[in-house]
């Protein structure tokens, strides 16, 4: 499954050409391009859809949805080890 997930912004910066920025989803640490919001801002939080950034949200919501979405075990089945999680499926011990 492919989710857009809501994260914060800890750094912005330029990779060839590109604004980027490494941003945390509850603890997992990813770099995602800011090529259609690229004033987006340190602290600020973004939705994210493979690798973009394609919304800002508040603070209260992106929590709101991190909470839900880890929960329901989702952020795990999105940014866990994939090798992991299709063994789980499987009654495999990996």
């Amino acid at each position: 499954m492919c989710l857009a997930v809501p994260g914060r912004v800890l750094e912005v910066f330029e990779e060839s050409g590109t604004t980027m920025a490494a941003v945390d989803f509850g603890g997992v640490r990813k770099k995602v391009c800011l090529a259609y919001l690229p004033e987006t801002g340190v602290g600020e939080y973004v939705i994210v859809h493979v690798g973009f950034a394609i919304q800002r949200l508040d603070e209260e919501s992106a929590r709101e949805t991190l909470a839900t979405f880890e929960r329901m075990g989702l952020l795990e089945e999105e940014f866990g080890d994939g090798f992991e999680a299709a063994a789980r499926q499987k009654g495999v011990e990996a």
